[in-house]
C-alpha cells in the first residue's frame, strides 16, 4: 500500500513537471513584451515628469537630511503652494482696520 502512495506521488510529480517548462516558456514571451511596452527613460531635465531629488534638513538635527522626490509638475505645484501659504500668512498677520459685527 505504501509503495503504492509513492508510485502515485513520483508519477504526478513527473507529470507537472513536465508541464513547467512549457508554462516558463509562455511567461518569457509575456516578460518580453511587457519589457518592450515599457515607456522610455525620460532625459530631457526640463521634462514635466522628469524626476528630481533634493535633501532637505531635518529640523532640530545637526546631520540628518530627508531626500525628496518628485516630478517637475510636483516641484512646481509644491513651490506655489509654499508660496501661497507664505502671503496668507503675511497678510493675516498684518494690522488693520478689523469689523466686528453688529
Amino acid at each position: 500500500m505504501n509503495i503504492l502512495v509513492r508510485t502515485a506521488m513520483v508519477i504526478s510529480l513527473s507529470a507537472s513537471a513536465v508541464h513547467v517548462p512549457s508554462a516558463l516558456a509562455l511567461e518569457e514571451g509575456t516578460v518580453e513584451e511587457t519589457e518592450k511596452k515599457k515607456p522610455k527613460k525620460i532625459t530631457d531635465r526640463r521634462h514635466p515628469d522628469y524626476v528630481r531629488c533634493r535633501s532637505e534638513p531635518i529640523i532640530g538635527s545637526l546631520s540628518r537630511k530627508r531626500r525628496i522626490c518628485m516630478t517637475n509638475a510636483q516641484w512646481v505645484a509644491y513651490k506655489r503652494k509654499g508660496s501661497q501659504d507664505s502671503k496668507q500668512f503675511v497678510e493675516d498677520s498684518q494690522p488693520g482696520f478689523m469689523a466686528t459685527p453688529n
